[in-house]
Parts: C-alpha cells; sequence; structure tokens
C-alpha cells in the first residue's frame, strides 16, 4: 500500500561543514531527547535529507517525530589531503575505505547515544532490507548508517564496531546514500504519528508475509475494465475474503519464494 501524501511543502536545509559531530538536519535548536534518530556517516552529507525532507517523512522531520543528522566522513580523513580510502591490501582494482578513519567517525556518531542504537552499513555483501527489520529499527531509539564507497571498507573497522550490513538489494550502487535514505524511509512511516491513518500498515506488502492485495479507485470503469463487483457490494466480510484470497494467489504468482516460505509453516491455515 502506497502512503499518501500531505500537501506538498518546501523546507530549508541548514548549511553543512565538515564535522566531527553529527549536524542535525532541518530542525530548530537543540538534539530533541528521546525522539528516533538517524544518523549518517557519508563523504556526501549534502545528499541528505534528499527525498526524506518531502512527503510524510519531511513533515515527520519538521514536526519533530524524527531526527536526522549527518557526520561527514572526509573530516575523518588523513593528511593535509584528507584522505579516507587507500588500494586493497593484496592488490586489485579501486579503493578501500581506511579503518582508521571509519572507526573515529564511528565512535563520533555513537558517542553520547543510549539504548538500543545499532549500526547498520549499508553494502550489496548484506542481508536483504525486509519489513520486519524496519520494524524492529522503528522500535530502537535511533540508528547509525555507515554508508560505503569504492570497493568497501576495511574489514576490522566492520568487525571492531559489530556494524550489520544491510543491502537493498542483489545489485550494486556507487555508493551507500540512496539505500541509506531507503532505509530511514521504510522505517520512519512506522514510527507513531507519521502516518496519518496508522492502520495503514495492517494490510501492506509482507505485513503478514504476504503481497498487497490489488488496489482501485474512481471511476468503477476504465478502458472496458470495472471495479471487481464485490469491492463495490458494501458486504465487509466478503470485501475481506477476497482481498486475502487476492493477496494469496499474488504472492503465489509473483513472489513464489514468499509463498513457500509461508506455506511451509503453519500461519496459513485461515
Amino acid at each position: 500500500m502506497s502512503d499518501t501524501p500531505s500537501p506538498s511543502r518546501s523546507f530549508g536545509r541548514k548549511s553543512i561543514r565538515a564535522s566531527l559531530q553529527p549536524r542535525d538536519l532541518m530542525t530548530d535548536g537543540d538534539t530533541l531527547a528521546g525522539v528516533w534518530t538517524a544518523r549518517i556517516i557519508t563523504l556526501f552529507p549534502e545528499a541528505f535529507p534528499g527525498v526524506l525532507g518531502q512527503s510524510l517523512t519531511g513533515r515527520a522531520l519538521k514536526d519533530g517525530l524524527w531526527q536526522l543528522e549527518t557526520i561527514d566522513l572526509r573530516g575523518f580523513g588523513i593528511g593535509k589531503h584528507r584522505n579516507v580510502d587507500d588500494t586493497p591490501a593484496g592488490g586489485g582494482a579501486g579503493m578501500v575505505l581506511r579503518a582508521d578513519v571509519v572507526g573515529p567517525a564511528i565512535e563520533a556518531a555513537q558517542s553520547g547515544v543510549r539504548g538500543d542504537w545499532p549500526v547498520i552499513g549499508l553494502s550489496p555483501r548484506g542481508q536483504p532490507m525486509t519489513q520486519a527489520l524496519m520494524h524492529r529499527l522503528s522500535r530502537a531509539d535511533g540508528v547509525t548508517l555507515l554508508c560505503g564507497r569504492f570497493e568497501g571498507i576495511d574489514e576490522r573497522a566492520l568487525e571492531h564496531y559489530g556494524v550489520q550490513e544491510i543491502s537493498l538489494g542483489d545489485f550494486v550502487m556507487t555508493g551507500g546514500e540512496i539505500a541509506a535514505q531507503a532505509l530511514i524511509d521504510a522505517t520512519v512511516r512506522l514510527i507513531p504519528g507519521v502516518l496519518g491513518n496508522a492502520a495503514s500498515t495492517d494490510e501492506e506488502s509482507f505485513s503478514d508475509g504476504l503481497l498487497e492485495h490489488p488496489q482501485y479507485t474512481r471511476p468503477a470503469s476504465w478502458q472496458g475494465r470495472d471495479i471487481p463487483d464485490v469491492l463495490m457490494s458494501g458486504n465487509h466480510g466478503e470485501i475481506a475474503r477476497w482481498r486475502r484470497a487476492a493477496a494469496k494467489e499474488l504472492t503465489r504468482i509473483r513472489r513464489p519464494d514468499l509463498w513457500a516460505h509461508r506455506t511451509s509453516g503453519s500461519n496459513d491455515q485461515e
């Protein structure tokens, strides 16, 4: 189910400079206590908030329902030129982000955090993002997201700080910034008060191991195609049964992996 956006609003953006401390974006005054916060370690802090500053996530950010902070990785670079990478040990193409650069950036990002606050690295070799993960992260106190670049990050930094690697999908991008925005968007919308109707998340794709049922709206007939009669019947019991059956059939056809996982357990008894 897609989220219904609020009327368009524009937001200002604070200037971004290299800093050894997290820098707030689109918040007024001091950091808000007790508010879910995303801290982003990136070579491109100007990429944020990006699309997160629009629609529901942008409004929720402006209203203080969540916070966004950036940490410019370049500020932790080595030497006069602020180098952040070096050639791979053992040879090979590309460059690798240095542990002695990434490590201090993670420590700065985690400074002062309390409670459940995981450090996640966006990487194509990570575990796939799932709706279950988004729910878990939305219940955390915050999250630090490490945006990879080049050939990756020195493994020692990932191991030392217990970085959990997460992937947007089975493909490779030039960096982790887009994946970080996708993760934040999918998580923030689950925070209470962000969506106008909390029930919007109850029957959407993956909420019960199924893809969402097809959706329709006016006009009743379009290009010779009619809205299914049951949806116009007013019989809510029949509508619910139709939607359930349609969701199962759609999942079986489009996502046999999800369907196999569902039918192999005991959660498909209805």
